[in-house]
């Protein structure tokens, strides 16, 4: 049976309201949100292994760059000519890259509390959650922000009829928005930064070092 990520999320925060993570299962209050991406082997969850993560915070107008998370894995033996047409990301792009428990552990630490914004994000918190589950009990407990929503609801009432175009390159290209490394962890996740800070604030990003 599988179980809503809401009721989960309930039974997670119960669980571990008192354990180590607890921090993780609070309320969030402050005024940063963290942009994530994962390169990986698969589009399919099942089947999806974890090549890299991106993450940067944002506060208010301010991408902070300076601020990020970017991690490379060991490379997966699932790692397929197929997918490396895709990220670009060889075995040995990935021969210094670390062990998924310390990636996880790295990455619970620069997230803490704060809402996940990401493009398609429930991919990414739904591959996370494949590989944190069995090691620490619990998936991402966090709000998680969709970029495509947000372009969506802010410019439908622009168009009358028609489809709206949520394709990545699309969105970026309306929002006058330099695509960074595309199909890289990082660069995603920066580029997802800069285009949420222009449709929430409807100026220009403010990136800080």
């Amino acid at each position: 049976m599988i179980i809503p990520r809401t009721i989960r999320r309930f039974q997670d925060r119960r669980t571990h309201r008192n354990g180590p993570w607890a921090a993780l299962f609070e309320a969030y209050g402050g005024d940063e949100v963290v942009s994530l991406d994962c390169e990986t082997t698969s589009l399919d969850v099942n089947r999806a292994e974890i090549l890299s993560i991106g993450a940067v915070r944002i506060q208010g107008t301010k991408v902070k760059t300076s601020d990020r998370l970017d991690l490379r894995l060991k490379p997966p033996q699932s790692l397929s000519g197929e997918s490396i047409k895709v990220h670009k990301i060889r075995a040995s792009d990935l021969s210094d890259g670390i062990e998924i428990e310390e990636a996880m552990d790295l990455l619970l630490n620069f997230i803490g509390n704060r809402p996940i914004l990401g493009y398609y994000v429930n991919y990414d918190i739904r591959v996370i959650d494949k590989f944190l589950r069995p090691v620490y009990g619990f998936g991402l407990p966090n709000k998680a922000i969709e970029l495509s929503h947000v372009y969506h609801d802010i410019i439908k009432w622009k168009h009358v009829g028609g489809d709206i175009d949520l394709r990545f390159d699309t969105i970026a290209s309306k929002l006058d928005i330099p695509i960074i490394q595309r199909h890289t962890a990082l660069g995603d996740a920066i580029t997802v930064a800069l285009m949420y800070v222009r449709l929430k604030h409807g100026q220009a990003p403010v990136s800080t070092h």
